[in-house]
């Protein structure tokens, strides 16, 4: 993967805890952050929220999950620049 890159995420089962990713719902930005549990056979995992600061149960069917390369590369919003490492 390369730096800024990003890749969207159809199952639980293509992420492992550590991952950065955004969810988005209809095109808005709705939570940012690192995975740290998830029950793919179910759909849903949870990520340490940048936005809220607290623990998030996201649900694959519900957002469009997009991984990002790292946390310094995650856009503020849709369309920002990655923050330079």
């Amino acid at each position: 993967m390369t730096m800024g890159e990003e890749t969207v995420v159809d199952t639980c089962y293509d992420l492992t805890a550590g991952d950065v990713i955004v969810a988005r719902y209809k095109g808005s930005l709705v939570h940012r952050g690192s995975v740290t549990e998830r029950v793919p056979e179910h759909g849903l995992f949870w990520i340490l929220d940048e936005l809220s600061g607290g623990r998030r149960l996201l649900d694959m069917a519900d957002l469009e999950i997009v991984r990002v390369r790292s946390a310094g590369s995650v856009p503020k919003e849709p369309g920002a620049e990655p923050a330079a490492a």
